[in-house]
């Protein structure tokens, strides 16, 4: 139950740790600034639930919510209770008063996932309710509230159903190219938006080293007895700092075509977050408030954003954000640090007194 001891509709069962609750949050206050910037101007944006209440007519939402409902299991006080229970502790928590519908649907991969244009919907694979214990379900259930708290559930389904078109019309060489723009862009916003949802877990489950055991599981399954946090958060450090150039593009390109951070990043992410100011002062009860979403300036929430990535740039070990951090410092010898870094994709020339091919003279 929540810190007050409050005892709600259908929460008969919560476990009695103590946890806080954090009555009118606004996701301002644990959105990643990337996802934030991007919420706060579509919010701002005159007429944008008008043109997606009119988009929702071409999406298949009624047919994914039939869906659900007739091949999966829903979530209730007699159907996976420990999940309703914990779907009601995390709604509390982060003071949700619309408790979304959830779905346990049968799928072997750790995949859970919150859509929906009209009211949201929440659905977990019995591979996650499976590979999780109770306090690492009880952060994904919080990720999955967070999404549905700020309306992450919309641009989800948005970005599911345009790449579905994209795939579609890739026999029209413009459409095409530009379908893959707009997926592209949605979904470099959609990784720092799982950032945000991985922090409103946090904040649901108030036990960090839950949330990163979970994500060490679905990154290499249920042998925890096998797996460590801080080696696989030194994975993290190594994926950051480690390769020459060629592996710093081999690094975007691999993670362009994806919807989710890496998880050893997300781990990483998570855990500089939770040691911040800002997660502190939130559990001390300082923190943004619904009322007062109405004044978020568009402006500052991009300068927020933009402060973000150029922190990222010049604190990262990556070999391409040091070259650029040194670009920006007018750093000599850029040339030849470029070639140098890119050696990699050259064979080695011959040591000094090799004989050349053809055998030896």
């Amino acid at each position: 139950m929540s810190d007050d001891g409050h005892q709600h509709a259908g929460h008969e069962r919560v476990p009695s740790r103590q946890r806080r609750r954090f009555p009118e949050i606004s996701t301002r206050a644990y959105e990643h600034p990337a996802d934030r910037s991007a919420l706060v101007a579509l919010r701002k944006l005159s007429g944008f639930d008008t043109v997606f209440k009119a988009l929702s007519g071409l999406l298949p939402e009624r047919s994914l919510r039939l869906l659900f409902l007739s091949d999966s299991v829903r979530v209730s006080e007699r159907q996976f209770s420990h999940l309703h229970d914990m779907l009601l502790d995390a709604c509390y928590i982060l003071d949700l008063r619309k408790v979304p519908p959830m779905y346990v649907t049968q799928d072997p991969q750790p995949t859970a996932m919150c859509i929906g244009l009209d009211e949201p919907i929440i659905v977990v694979s019995t591979g996650l309710v499976e590979l999780l214990d109770e306090e690492e379900m009880r952060a994904v259930v919080g990720h999955e509230v967070g999404h549905a708290l700020s309306g992450h559930s919309v641009y989800r389904t948005v970005l599911l159903f345009l790449t579905s078109l994209a795939l579609k019309v890739a026999w029209i060489p413009l459409g095409n190219l530009a379908i893959t723009a707009i997926v592209t862009a949605l979904r470099e916003w959609f990784r720092k938006s799982e950032l945000s949802a991985d922090r409103a877990g946090l904040l649901v489950g108030q036990d960090v080293r839950a949330s990163m055991r979970g994500l060490m599981k679905i990154a290499g399954g249920n042998h925890l007895h096998e797996m460590n946090v801080d080696a696989f958060l030194e994975q993290a450090e190594e994926y950051d700092s480690g390769g020459d150039l060629r592996d710093s593009v081999l690094k975007i390109l691999n993670v362009l075509p994806r919807s989710h951070p890496f998880t050893t990043v997300r781990a990483a992410e998570l855990k500089k977050w939770a040691e911040s100011r800002d997660y502190q002062r939130i559990m001390d009860g300082h923190y943004a408030r619904r009322g007062e979403d109405g004044d978020a300036s568009v402006s500052d929430s991009f300068r927020e954003s933009a402060a973000s990535y150029a922190s990222d740039v010049k604190t990262s070990k990556d070999p391409l954000m040091k070259l650029v951090t040194d670009l920006a410092g007018g750093a000599g010898d850029l040339g030849g640090r470029v070639r140098r870094g890119f050696d990699g994709f050259r064979s080695p020339p011959p040591a000094k007194g090799d004989a050349p091919e053809g055998g030896e003279e």
